[in-house]
């Protein structure tokens, strides 16, 4: 809030220079704030008196909404990758899919591993849980488990992430 828009009837003023000018009414700092050709802004509505600081209304939105690029920027965005398998997967088909993971876990994504049983595979679900076994050991030097398998329906399911 800004101006005219602040509802209190005390404030705790902050100068444009970082000087406390103390808890005075709204008025009187609305006063001094358009003597200097400024805006007074509610930056800490919540705290008791509201904390109002004596600064162009311009130069500070532009300045917020400059810190929220740079923090963006520095975020991650840790993406779900999939590999699916099926329980009699062969040996050069588990290698290549290894690989893939590999290459995921290495850009920082998470991987998600599932077995899918057809028909009557799904009698036997502790053959993918040994192909899903198999599948970490193979790329145990670059992930590590971050949900162990379970049973989600009609697949196995395990998250894998990058080991730190």
């Amino acid at each position: 809030m800004i101006n005219e828009e602040i509802r209190e009837r005390e404030v705790r003023v902050i100068d444009a220079d970082g000087t406390q000018l103390g808890i005075m009414p709204t008025k009187e700092a609305l006063r001094i704030a358009q003597e200097k050709d400024l805006d007074l802004i509610n930056i800490a509505p919540q705290a008791k008196p509201p904390v109002c600081k004596i600064l162009d209304y311009g130069k500070y939105r532009f300045e917020q909404t400059k810190r929220e690029k740079e923090a963006k920027k520095k975020q991650k965005v840790i993406e779900i990758k999939e590999v699916r398998l099926s329980p009699n997967i062969e040996d050069h088909d588990m290698n290549t899919k290894a690989k893939m993971a590999a290459k995921f876990l290495q850009n920082g994504d998470k991987v998600k591993v599932s077995v899918r049983f057809r028909g009557r595979e799904m009698t036997r679900t502790e053959v993918g849980r040994v192909v899903l076994d198999q599948f970490v050991q193979s790329i145990a030097d670059v992930a590590e488990v971050e949900k162990p398998p379970k049973m989600e329906g009609r697949s196995m399911v395990m998250f894998l992430m990058p080991k730190r």
